[in-house]
């Protein structure tokens, strides 16, 4: 064992900084200004942001945006994030929106406020507006003399307006901080160890806890032998509801220890389908609508006069979201109010499903976001939420609920499985006159995930599935004559679905893609000439043109001819717009696969983005790099394994994870556009790299791996049937 401690940090209850409003009550209504920023007496801004940030960077980004359109210097901005009693509900943060949406909004507040210092100053100052100039929190003449500050000209720090959704922003060309690299300011505070995660947050009066989890997913609880855990020092209660069985003791390591120990007994459940079979299983499952996202021309028609006609399936494994710390949250029902400190991504959401499950009114529910150690995607801090509320409820103190390494893998909600087959015709000339796709997928958007606390106890909850915007980029950016894609909606899908960092339009992209690749080979085509020759959109071309200088691509079919060796070595590309109509990002992976044992490496990836205007391309690039590496983890090593009751990946053994020996070098190359809206960054980057792997696995073998992940044994399977 080895103990070490950090300074600094300390036990004492970890609080937010109070925001000076001067005794004005706050709003949140999302058509308010006040609802978005408060101007101190000290010349400071405070923001108010209903999306968070998930270690990805935004909160830099919304402070050079407020910063910007306010003409405060940066260390004069403070974001508060996802406090359901002081931020407007700006809808979870997910899709990257979080700058498109969220940062929109607030440069629109921002500027809103700015306006109107200008106007107040031109009043007290008897000078026309567009005579006035405002910088560093002063409004001035512009030929010279005594200025007002903001402080001065709202004495309260309320400006009691609305948000003019048309007002002139500032012109791009006069930018000082947006587009410029800034230094994420979470940064130096997480290298140092001084950072308070959730996992480390702590309120005063707080007690520990442990959720006791069924041994199968559909199991009933049947009894519980209380007396197993009256040894327990500081026990304070077992609490059963339902078949929801949990332990709260004073100290954690007593929970831990509780919940090992505590005895229960549990029906039997088989409900999950057999793994070997899962393909199976989603093919037979009932649909419950078709949704088709593109009709061009008479596809079938076209494939039944096709020169070659070509088919293929592909398919993408179940996915946990693998949060390297694991979920945790805080309640505390005091005075009949619900107060939760919580990694939720959707404190807004959240807020609404514990007051359901509780039967709170929704005023009677704070939640209160505390950056998490490891969230992306809907994870299981929702849920751990859920715990923490019904634990306070019956026990009346602060209730901080850890979950375990095998609760995150085990019970948060998954990305689910998706089956796709595609079929294509070609010309004479190689060129793809038909295209057809059926996607298998569960139905349902990107609601509220049901709480699995609320579940097991069987209180009120939402019910349906949420797998997230999963048919997105299941339609073409390529201008095809003949293409119907369709996506089968499944009635239910094996594990309680959720989005997980890029929904439906990682997995989709991943089969259009590699199929398209397919198509090349087939014509004796180079897959970038293949693609620019079907490709209409300018920016579009201009992402697969710069990859290709980034990688220095040597333009010839695949496969690689002549190969030797124990190393192949090959190149495959991959292009997507972001649900069709945002975010172009092409990129181009490096791959060597060792023949004799199936092992797969990425040492290089190329990517090329255009998000459109970028506010911190230092903060881009972090986007890409993540999107990148973790996705490559999540290609070639990933995949839930069950039995017929339970998740059985339950610890990074049985579900690895790249690790830092095999991280691949990422080249980056960003196409800046001032004069545009801002894209997302977060999730569109991912969505290119299954496909640009398994295209350059093709390359480098001539054999084609159309099942995620890309794992060694069914690559050397592949190899050795070829």
């Amino acid at each position: 064992m080895v103990g070490f401690s950090l300074s600094g940090r300390g036990a004492a209850a970890q609080t937010f900084a109070p925001v000076a409003t001067n005794g004005f009550a706050k709003p949140v209504a999302p058509d308010q200004v006040d609802s978005f920023l408060a101007l101190g007496a000290d010349g400071r801004a405070t923001i108010f942001s209903g999306k968070v940030d998930l270690g990805t960077g935004v909160e830099t980004a919304l402070t050079q945006i407020a910063a910007e359109e306010l003409d405060l210097p940066l260390d004069r901005v403070t974001v508060v994030q996802g406090d359901t009693a002081l931020t407007p509900d700006q809808g979870p943060t997910y899709g990257s929106l979080s700058i498109q949406k969220g940062g929109v909004e607030i440069r629109q507040a921002a500027a809103t406020a700015r306006a109107r210092l200008v106007q107040l100053a031109s009043a007290r100052l008897g000078v026309p507006a567009d005579a006035l100039v405002s910088e560093n929190g002063t409004v001035r003449p512009k030929a010279g003399g005594q200025g007002l500050t903001y402080a001065d000209l709202v004495k309260d720090g309320r400006l009691d307006l609305k948000v003019d959704p048309a007002v002139k922003t500032k012109d791009p060309a006069q930018f000082a901080l947006v587009g410029k690299p800034v230094a994420r300011i979470d940064i130096p505070e997480k290298m140092t160890g001084r950072f308070t995660y959730m996992q480390d947050y702590r309120v005063p009066g707080m007690v520990h806890a442990r959720v006791v989890r069924p041994p199968t997913i559909g199991a009933d609880l049947q009894g519980v032998d209380e007396a197993s855990v009256a040894d327990i020092p500081g026990l304070i209660k077992v609490v059963r509801q339902g078949n929801f069985l949990a332990v709260v003791t004073e100290k954690e390591w007593a929970a831990i220890k509780a919940a090992r120990q505590l005895k229960a007994t549990w029906s039997k459940w088989e409900g999950l389908p057999e793994q070997d079979k899962l393909w199976q299983h989603v093919r037979a499952t009932k649909v419950t609508k078709d949704d088709v996202t593109s009709s061009t021309g008479d596809a079938e028609a076209a494939l039944g006069q096709a020169a070659r006609k070509l088919e293929a399936t592909y398919d993408f494994a179940i996915h946990t979201h693998g949060s390297i710390g694991p979920s945790c949250a805080i309640a505390e029902l005091k005075d009949g109010l619900l107060t939760c400190w919580t990694a939720s991504q959707m404190t807004h959401a959240l807020r609404k499903q514990l007051a359901a499950m509780t039967g709170l009114a929704p005023e009677a529910v704070r939640c209160i976001y505390v950056e998490g150690s490891g969230c992306y995607g809907r994870n299981g801090h929702e849920d751990a939420a859920g715990d923490a509320a019904l634990l306070a409820r019956a026990t009346g103190r602060p209730v901080r609920v850890q979950w375990s390494r095998a609760d995150e893998h085990g019970w948060d909600p998954k990305g689910p499985p998706t089956l796709i087959d595609l079929k294509a015709g070609l010309d004479p000339q190689g060129n793809v006159i038909a295209w057809s796709s059926q996607f298998h997928i569960p139905e349902g958007a990107a609601g509220n995930v049901p709480l699995v606390a609320a579940s097991l106890a069987d209180l009120p909850h939402e019910t349906t599935m949420a797998p997230g915007n999963i048919i997105g980029n299941s339609a073409l950016p390529y201008a095809f004559p003949n293409v119907h894609t369709v996506c089968h909606r499944l009635a239910s899908t094996p594990f309680r679905p959720s989005w997980i960092r890029t929904p439906g339009r990682m997995q989709n992209t991943y089969a259009n893609e590699a199929f398209l690749d397919e198509c090349a080979a087939a014509a004796g085509a180079d897959p970038l000439e293949y693609r620019l020759r079907a490709l209409k959109d300018p920016r579009g071309i201009e992402v697969l043109k710069r990859v290709a200088d980034l990688a220095k691509w040597q333009a010839r079919p695949s496969p690689v001819k002549d190969v030797a060796g124990d190393v192949l070595r090959g190149r495959g590309i991959s292009y997507v717009k972001y649900e069709l109509n945002r975010t172009y990002v092409a990129g181009v992976a490096e791959v060597e696969v060792n023949r004799n044992t199936g092992q797969v490496r990425v040492p290089r990836f190329f990517v090329v983005q255009d998000c459109g205007q970028i506010i911190n391309p230092d903060g881009v690039r972090n986007q890409l790099d993540g999107n990148v590496i973790q996705t490559v983890s999540r290609v070639l090593l990933e995949e839930v394994t069950f039995d017929r009751g339970a998740v059985t990946s339950l610890d990074w053994s049985s579900y690895p994870i790249l690790t830092f020996p095999d991280v691949p070098e990422v080249v980056i190359d960003l196409i800046d556009r001032p004069s545009e809206k801002p894209w997302g960054a977060g999730e569109p980057s991912a969505a290119i790299v299954p496909a640009a792997v398994s295209n350059a696995i093709f390359d480098a073998t001539g054999v084609r791996v159309r099942s995620v992940p890309f794992t060694p044994a069914k690559v050397k399977a592949a190899l050795q049937g070829a």
